[in-house]
C-alpha cells in the first residue's frame, strides 16, 4: 500500500431526499463462480452463460477515477463487488489504486472460495476488509445453497486466511424460509466461539430469476428469537448515519451479530449508496431498472475525476428512491437488475 494518501476536496452532495453520498459499490466483474440460488439460479445462468468478457469490464484506471469522483462528493467507503470479485486478475492493481484515496474503509464482499490464496495478496495491496458470504456449516445445506458441490470448509478456511493476513472479517448470512433456517444456530455458535461478526440478511427481490416469494422470507425477528437460545443480545449503537446493519453484541461480549432486515424494516431513509456496474453503468438504488452509462467517461484520458464528478453530482441530486418502502406499499411493479449486475 502506498504509504501517502492522494488529497480530496469533498464537497459532499444530496439527493432530493437529503441522503448524502458516503458509500460506493463498485463491481469489478459480472462473472461468478458459484450458482447460489437467491442471486444467481443454476436453471437460469447455468455454465456457460455469457457473461461480459473480460475485455469489456471497467479498467483499472476507469474504476480509480469513478472512485475519485466519489470521493470528492463525499463517499468515505468503498466497497467492491461483483459476481465474484476475486475472478478478476487485476484485482490487486485495481485495490493498490483504490488504497492511494482518502477512505474510512476498503472492503470486499467474496463467496470466499479463492480467499485462502488471495488473501495475502490483498492486503498487501491496501484491502482492509471482506465481507464473506456464508449460508450454511452443513456441507449439504451449503450445496443446495450454492448451486455447487463446493465445500463449506473452503470458505472457513479463506476466513482464517483473511484474519491470518491481517483482514477484518465480517460473515454475511441469507436465510431462506424452507432452505437453511437450520443453519442459524450452527452459524452463530461458531461465529461467537471464532469471534467473528454475523450479519443475517433477509431474502431480497432483487433481480427477476430467483422467483423470490414473500413467504420464502426469514424475519430477522425470527432469527433473534432463535438466538435466544445461545444468551441475551445487547444493543449496539451505530458506527455512523445510513448504517443499514442493526447490531447487537452478546451480554457475555463475546462477538457481535447483525440483522439487515431490508423487507419487513426498510431503510431507505438512511440509504446512502451509489452503485457502479462492471459495465460502467451508475445506479442510485439496489432495485434500479435503468441507471447513466458513464463507461465513456471514466475511460476517456482527456475526462478528469473532478469532471466526472460533476456528472455524478447531477444524477445524485435527482435521486429520489425508496423502493422497499414503496414495496411495503405494494406500489410497485419494475423489472429489476440482477444481483451479480448490480454488485450487492
Amino acid at each position: 500500500m502506498p504509504a501517502t494518501l492522494l488529497p480530496t476536496t469533498s464537497r459532499p452532495t444530496t439527493d432530493r431526499r437529503h441522503r448524502p453520498i458516503h458509500d460506493l459499490r463498485l463491481s469489478v466483474i459480472e462473472r461468478c463462480n458459484l450458482r447460489c440460488r437467491y442471486c444467481l439460479p443454476a436453471e437460469t445462468f447455468g455454465p456457460d452463460y455469457a457473461f461480459l468478457p473480460e475485455r469489456e469490464l471497467l479498467s483499472a484506471h476507469a474504476l480509480y477515477k469513478i472512485a475519485a469522483s466519489a470521493v470528492e462528493l463525499g463517499a468515505r467507503k468503498i466497497r467492491l463487488t461483483g459476481g465474484e470479485p476475486l475472478l478478476r486478475r487485476d484485482l490487486p492493481e485495481i485495490i493498490e489504486r483504490l488504497a492511494t484515496l482518502d477512505l474510512d474503509d476498503l472492503a470486499l464482499t467474496t463467496n470466499g472460495v479463492a480467499l485462502s490464496r488471495l488473501a495475502p495478496t490483498l492486503a498487501a495491496a491496501g484491502l482492509r476488509r471482506v465481507n464473506v458470504s456464508l449460508d450454511a456449516l452443513d456441507p449439504e445445506v451449503f450445496a443446495q445453497v450454492a448451486g455447487r458441490r463446493v465445500s463449506p470448509q473452503i470458505v472457513v478456511d479463506g476466513i482464517a486466511a483473511a484474519r491470518a493476513a491481517g483482514l477484518g472479517v465480517k460473515i454475511n448470512t441469507v436465510i431462506q424460509r424452507g432452505r437453511n433456517e437450520s443453519q442459524i444456530l450452527p452459524l452463530a455458535r461458531w461465529a461467537r466461539r471464532e469471534g467473528l461478526t454475523l450479519r443475517f440478511i433477509e431474502y431480497m427481490d432483487v433481480g427477476n430469476q430467483n422467483a423470490w416469494q414473500r413467504g420464502d422470507v426469514y424475519s430477522g425477528r425470527e432469527v433473534r428469537e432463535q438466538l435466544q437460545a445461545l444468551g441475551p443480545l445487547e444493543p449496539v449503537a451505530p458506527e455512523h448515519p445510513g448504517e443499514v446493519a442493526r447490531r447487537f453484541r452478546y451480554a457475555d461480549g463475546s462477538s457481535e451479530v447483525g440483522f439487515i432486515n431490508s423487507i419487513t424494516q426498510p431503510f431507505c431513509g438512511n440509504c446512502s449508496r451509489l452503485r457502479v456496474t462492471a459495465r460502467g453503468e451508475v445506479l442510485t438504488c439496489l432495485f434500479a431498472s435503468r441507471g447513466l452509462a458513464i463507461r465513456h467517461w471514466a475511460e476517456d484520458p482527456m475526462m478528469s475525476s473532478e469532471d466526472l464528478a460533476f456528472h455524478l453530482r447531477r444524477l445524485w441530486g435527482k435521486r429520489d428512491d425508496a423502493y422497499s418502502e414503496q414495496r411495503q406499499q405494494q406500489a410497485v411493479r419494475r423489472r429489476k437488475r440482477e444481483m451479480w449486475e448490480v454488485g450487492g
